[in-house]
């Protein structure tokens, strides 16, 4: 009886660190993105501002101290982190009238609303 001769490692040769190389430019392509979004400059925020008073104040109130939705102010959303607003923001909230923006927000334009809203600075 013979033993099959076992099998080679694929941590072994050069095709695994082949296959490792495309492995870690894979990743490095799939992060540059992440890593290029920027925050928005200055005239997007002021936009995002307007957006936020304009569009989210209809639910939320003009002053954004609540009206159909909750109050948007930093005291109401300060057990919520700002990347939680973002994602609120984003994806809107199954089953109550808020609707996602993503598609026609950006993640890092939704962090800067929730920013905004955690900050108080509306105006």
């Amino acid at each position: 009886m013979t033993r099959p001769s076992s099998p080679s490692r694929p941590s072994d040769g050069p095709r695994h660190r082949r296959a490792a190389g495309r492995a870690a430019i894979l990743a490095l392509m799939l992060a540059a993105p992440a890593v290029q979004a920027a925050e928005p400059g200055p005239a997007r925020r002021e936009a995002l501002r307007n957006l936020l008073v304009q569009d989210c104040g209809s639910c939320h109130g003009l002053t954004l101290k609540g009206g159909l939705g909750r109050p948007l102010t930093p005291d109401a959303v300060a057990d919520r982190s700002a990347e939680a607003l973002a994602a609120i923001i984003l994806d809107g909230v199954p089953g109550t009238p808020m609707p996602p923006w993503r598609g026609l927000l950006t993640p890092e334009e939704a962090l800067t609303i929730a920013d905004i809203i955690k900050r108080g600075h509306i105006r």
